[in-house]
């Protein structure tokens, strides 16, 4: 479990929160920015999040910052905050997939990061690396969502693609209806066996999955 889930759990279970059968718990806007390098191959990705402010305020004042809650951070704060969301657990794989057709293309951990903390939002931003390239004569996809959709991830702004230019990025949404409707139906099937809803949740955030759809000219 990581920090946020085992800070988000504690206050569900002294009431703080909406009941345990409410997922998501943690609401994260994205931004999404791919890396080329000189030779035009994509390089890796660069992912901004900015947590919402009932989940900020809770992890702010678990790591003893802004006592005084003005919403910012002085020097020495911020760089108490710095990584605060980038020391992954063995098997957390950073909720962001990049596939080509029904193929994975493997990402790399976060080599470089920044944090920060602006009226009362705590935002990071991080670059992983492409393990694995994708072929350039065909279109590649970046998705971002929690498996267990304990965290819904929302992109927004433009996609941007640095060092190209001649690629086009594209954001496609989910089919919000059945993916609710398949929700529910999993739901049913976990209450129906006797299952606790929190404990046995089903693992249906790719069904929530905002994606970006990736294409270049090719020579």
């Amino acid at each position: 479990m990581r920090l946020w889930q085992s800070l988000l759990a504690a206050c569900l279970a002294l009431g703080l929160a909406s009941p345990a059968v409410a997922h998501p718990h943690i609401f994260v806007d994205v931004e999404l920015e791919v890396v080329f390098d000189d030779d035009g191959s994509p390089k890796g990705v660069w992912i901004s999040w900015a947590y919402d402010p009932f989940f900020s305020m809770l992890l702010v004042s678990d790591l003893g910052l802004d006592l005084d809650f003005t919403g910012e951070l002085t020097e020495e704060e911020r760089a108490e905050l710095d990584g605060f969301d980038m020391n992954w657990i063995e098997d957390y794989h950073g909720d962001t997939h990049a596939t080509q057709g029904d193929e994975p293309l493997a990402l790399s951990g976060p080599v470089e990061w920044a944090s920060d903390y602006r009226e009362g939002q705590l935002m990071s931003r991080h670059l992983r690396l492409l393990e694995d390239q994708p072929d350039p004569a065909h279109e590649w996809v970046l998705a971002v969502y929690d498996p267990t959709y304990y965290t819904s991830y929302g992109i927004v702004g433009t996609p941007q693609a640095t060092g190209r230019s001649d690629c086009t990025l594209r954001v496609f949404e989910p089919d919000w209806t059945a993916a609710g409707a398949q929700l529910e139906a999993a739901l049913d099937e976990v209450l129906g066996a006797g299952g606790d809803i929190e404990a046995d949740f089903p693992a249906v955030g790719a069904l929530f999955a905002e994606e970006v759809r990736i294409s270049c000219a090719t020579p």
